[in-house]
């Protein structure tokens, strides 16, 4: 079965016509847009007609700028020394200046209309994208002076959009002393997963002896882009980095220290979980990091890609048959790059490509069980695509945190379907690689945000050396573990290996995943107990993701995202499977 994406849809080449097309039609979008805000901002005559056209325009101007950028980056993060993707994204985040100063000119002349809800009630239009009109309007208080905007978007093209280009092919080039080989990067970090235990130390003590090569990189560029942000954030006028994030995310603090709360009182759970893993595979004491995926109990669970596509259509199927097609049509059209290889990024992601109203997903595909539920999470991200797929691009926008439900409410079902036909010893399998992926999206996230946290505030002050890197990371890893790991076998170089560190607009992209576990929890709890009445509701929450705040698209399912106890209640569920594999 091949395991190479098909990008046909988008466009067949970089020479293609199509393609060409649509770089001119950018640069008249975005001339005609930008003559007409100058033109008709200048006063609040007409309202309701000038934002019509304005969201028209910027829709439009959507969905071809993510279709031109969408499939540079698409081939560039499974080939990063190809120049030509590189050049395309480079040429299309050219425009960025140009649409930062047409966004400002409208939020602006937005925030000096008195009469706001009048106007939209007297159009559909505007009814329909109400929600992203007040946003404007109330994020409009954080904008700089024009000049000031254009010049901060045109500098980011080289200096927070550059260092990350860096880091993606620093990771990606890297090639790994293994043996009497040299590996991928992405190799070596699979091997975390392999039933040897010596072929797990040996690559985890490669991978670090590796990042030695790289590590002054790749703190310049961590350095170069939290400075940009910690400046950034200060000049709008927010609290902080996180205070920035949270409003990005349209999501308040008081749910994430309610979130947060809950975690911290969870952790021990986690903790005897670890122990326990550490004691089956003969350590005593605490798990190694080493051995944090190490597989459990004597059944090959390893999948080709083919079963691994039976397999996840299955279980879908077993939710909804408009959830199964949805994966089938993926695998069988060719949405997928699973491939591991040189010039490759790490980790896996989906891109929801509105502009065609299709998806692509790229992964690492070994053949664990664990690459299996890391499929079904990718594919859960693009059935939230799929549910926003006639919506407007404006209105097809989620924000960080409601972004990781539907995917790892898709790790659920897979899990939870698979566990009820599963023998003895699958069981422990299927049930230990269930918690081994709730302690990385509960336990491991909590270490990112402390470590996130901790360089922010030392990133207001200096720049960070390696070594202060590495030692607040291991700091951040021994809070969040506690005694569950060996605190003298962890991972100092977590921070270079995960690219969502080095997103500018993506500060925090950690809370998200916990946020998304939890709240697919609750709402697989939510299914359990409602039925097949639960499907028309878990598909309007989805489609609502963009036109609402977190805590509105919580209120959807009834869930008050300030109350501690919700959180409680999701992390329960996952301490009734801890109870179970300690019991075995």
């Amino acid at each position: 079965m091949n395991m190479r994406w098909n990008l046909d849809k988008l466009y067949t080449s970089f020479e293609c016509e199509e393609l060409k097309n649509d770089f001119q039609l950018v640069d008249k979008l975005i001339k005609d847009t930008t003559d007409f805000v100058n033109t008709n901002f200048t006063d609040t005559d007409n309202a309701k007609d000038k934002l019509e056209k304005y969201l028209e325009s910027k829709n439009n101007i959507e969905n071809c700028i993510s279709r031109l950028y969408d499939y540079g980056y698409l081939i560039y993060s499974v080939d990063t020394k190809n120049v030509t993707a590189l050049k395309q994204m480079e040429r299309v985040e050219s425009y960025l200046p140009k649409l930062t100063i047409i966004d400002v000119k409208f939020q602006k002349w937005i925030s000096d209309l008195d009469n706001l809800d009048e106007i939209i009630a007297s159009s559909d239009m505007l009814k329909e994208h109400e929600f992203i009109i007040k946003s404007s309007k109330r994020l409009s208080k954080y904008l700089l002076s024009d000049a000031e905007e254009q010049l901060i978007a045109e500098m980011q093209n080289t200096g927070s959009n550059a260092w990350a280009k860096l880091q993606d092919t620093v990771t990606s080039s890297l090639l790994v002393d293994y043996e009497d080989e040299k590996l991928p990067l992405t190799v070596i970090r699979n091997y975390a997963y392999d039933p040897s235990a010596e072929k797990r130390k040996k690559a985890y003590e490669a991978e670090l002896k590796a990042y030695e090569k790289i590590d002054q990189s790749s703190a310049a560029c961590l350095n170069a882009i939290k400075g940009e942000v910690v400046t950034i954030a200060k000049k709008r006028g927010y609290e902080s980095p996180l205070d920035m994030t949270l409003v990005g995310a349209r999501m308040d603090k008081e749910t994430l220290d309610a979130m947060m709360t809950a975690i911290k009182e969870y952790l021990p759970h986690f903790h005897k979980y670890l122990k326990k893993k550490a004691k089956m595979l003969g350590h005593e004491g605490s798990l190694p990091f080493y051995d944090l995926f190490a597989p459990v109990g004597e059944v090959d669970m390893s999948y080709t890609f083919e079963e691994a596509r039976d397999f996840i259509v299955k279980n879908f199927s077993s939710f909804s048959n408009k959830l199964g097609n949805f994966a089938d049509n993926a695998f069988e059209n060719r949405w997928i790059d699973a491939e591991p290889r040189e010039g490759k990024i790490g980790g896996a992601y989906c891109s929801n490509l509105h502009c065609i109203k299709e998806s692509r997903i790229m992964a690492n595909f070994s053949g664990s069980l664990n690459d299996v539920t890391t499929l079904a999470h990718e594919l859960g991200h693009g059935y939230h695509g799929d549910c926003l797929k006639d919506e407007t691009s404006l209105n097809s926008d989620y924000p960080m945190p409601i972004a990781e439900t539907a995917s790892i409410f898709c790790e659920t079902i897979v899990m939870n379907a698979a566990l009820k036909n599963a023998t003895d010893e699958e069981a422990l399998v299927i049930l230990e690689t269930d918690i081994m992926g709730s302690n990385q999206t509960i336990v491991d996230i909590y270490s990112r945000y402390l470590f996130e946290t901790a360089l922010f505030e030392k990133r207001k002050d200096a720049s960070l050396s390696v070594d202060e890197l590495k030692e607040i990371m291991l700091e951040a890893q021994k809070e969040a573990y506690g005694d569950g790991l060996d605190h003298n076998v962890l991972h100092p170089y977590m921070w270079n290996c995960k690219p969502h560190y080095y997103y500018f607009d993506a500060n925090f992209y950690n809370f998200p995943y916990a946020f998304g576990l939890l709240f697919a929890k609750g709402l697989y709890a939510k299914y359990l107990e409602m039925g097949n009445d639960f499907l028309p509701k878990y598909d309007k929450l989805l489609e609502a993701t963009g036109k609402n705040d977190v805590k509105d698209v919580l209120a959807i399912m009834d869930i008050d995202s300030h109350d501690v106890d919700f959180w409680r209640s999701s992390l329960e569920i996952v301490k009734k499977d801890i109870d179970k594999f300690l019991a075995l």
